[in-house]
């Protein structure tokens, strides 16, 4: 009985223990920091003006997917001064664009858990005849978001730039916070890559 009991008490202890260093990767839960790599030369005189999104064949064949995209881009292209216009009369047409991809964990052991704990007990005393291992990691998912601004008239490419995050679970809903990552230098294509950290949008 007291055997059990030690197991049972050593096994919470290191459930709670294993629970709390995955926090610790998230202990500002309002905040989200992104790689972001910013390159083009936009003219140091020329004002944001206007714009419109422009589509990729690809990006055509799934409007509403690619609909949801270019609204989670609206409010960083209005930070960085831009405003909506019709494509014909726009000044700069905006390709908007995302990948999504799992990953290994980087906390993952390529021999065995991450995390484990183990007793052993025998004849005569603890003899490690026998163990209990867990493994204590979430999926691993990146989120990558790109903006390409090009000049309607000359279809030169001004800026071009990509926001970077990964996390442990779930990145739906980042998309806003990493187009406002990608644009917040805009339009000077500042050190890339760099860390970048903004607000999550208050739900």
């Amino acid at each position: 009985m007291t055997t059990t009991r030690a197991l049972a008490s050593a096994l919470a202890t290191t459930l709670a223990l294993a629970g709390a260093a995955l926090l610790g990767g998230c202990a500002n839960l309002h905040n989200v920091t992104a790689d972001v790599s910013s390159y083009g030369t936009w003219p140091a005189s020329r004002k944001p003006g206007t714009y419109a999104f422009e589509r990729l064949p690809s990006q055509k064949s799934n409007p509403l997917e690619q609909d949801a995209l270019e609204q989670a881009a609206m409010p960083a292209l209005e930070a960085a001064g831009f405003k909506p216009e019709a494509a014909a009369k726009a000044d700069v047409l905006v390709q908007v664009s995302a990948q999504t991809q799992a990953r290994p964990s980087p906390f993952s052991d390529p021999v065995g858990p991450r995390w484990g704990v183990g007793w052993g007990w025998g004849w005569g005393g603890p003899r490690g005849s026998m163990g209990l291992g867990m493994s204590m990691e979430p999926p691993w998912w990146q989120l990558q978001v790109d903006v390409l601004i090009r000049d309607r008239a000359s279809h030169e490419v001004l800026y071009e730039a990509h926001a970077r995050h990964e996390r442990a679970g779930s990145v739906e809903g980042l998309a806003e916070p990493l187009f406002r990552a990608a644009l917040i230098d805009f339009p000077i294509p500042a050190v890339s890559p760099r860390p970048v950290t903004v607000e999550l949008p208050k739900r």
